[in-house]
């Protein structure tokens, strides 16, 4: 039975590839949306990363429904983790080695300066908040197996998280106020190439690398917490 239901499955999808390449002729694309964005995205938002400009200007909405998906995914592990408070025994923790607790202490802060600097030149080369909040985690990551770390201040990257999500929804509305729609790009595009460029994409690029960074972060102390 398994046999006969995989084989239809298989069908089904060898039919919509098909059809789907019998409507399409090879080399011909079916819409001129990607056109559109190569053409015309410098100008109408300023970032010259192309995909900077679809993913928070064209598509910023999608966006905040990621950052808003990634947030409940986060509280959703916390209160998992959370249930299993009792413990028979205090497990024993391996020290790190002498390499790792070393250089850990030298690439913790070039990690951070690195996560800024993708987090600030988003819109100008491939990277952003998304990137650079995950490096800022991958940095924290490396202190708790190297460093013995203590665990984070959970009030303060809630507070940090809060923060710049609450920034992204202000950018957003004001773009309402001030041009009516939802995270309208309503500041000077600036100089193309320039740091201070495109608009509201950095400043919402500053806000999403907070609001990841610090989300993974509790992930990973959550984690961290559950294994000592």
């Amino acid at each position: 039975m398994r046999r006969i239901i995989g084989i239809v499955l298989l069908a089904i999808v060898v039919l919509g590839i098909t059809l789907s390449l019998a409507e399409i002729p090879f080399g011909t694309p079916k819409t001129h949306v990607g056109d559109y964005y190569v053409n015309e995205g410098v100008k109408e938002t300023g970032a010259v990363n192309i995909v900077t400009s679809v993913v928070l200007n064209y598509r910023g909405f999608d966006t905040l429904g990621e950052i808003t998906v990634l947030f409940i995914a986060t509280i959703g592990l916390g209160a998992l983790l959370k249930t299993h408070k009792e413990r028979k025994k205090k497990r024993d923790v391996t020290p790190a080695s002498l390499v790792l607790s070393t250089g850990c202490r030298f690439l913790f802060p070039l990690l951070i300066v690195f996560a800024i600097y993708i987090i600030f030149h988003g819109h100008l080369s491939p990277g952003g908040g998304f990137q650079g909040g995950a490096i800022i985690a991958s940095a924290f990551l490396l202190t708790y197996l190297g460093c013995n770390r203590a665990r984070a201040n959970e009030r303060r990257y809630k507070l940090i998280e809060s923060s710049g999500g609450l920034v992204f929804v202000i950018v957003g509305v004001l773009g309402l106020i001030f041009g009516g729609y939802f995270l309208l790009n309503f500041l000077p595009k600036g100089t193309p190439f320039s740091l201070f460029s495109a608009g509201i994409i950095p400043i919402i690029y500053i806000a999403i690398g907070l609001k990841v960074g610090s989300e993974l972060v509790s992930v990973i102390d959550n984690m961290v917490g559950e294994s000592v």
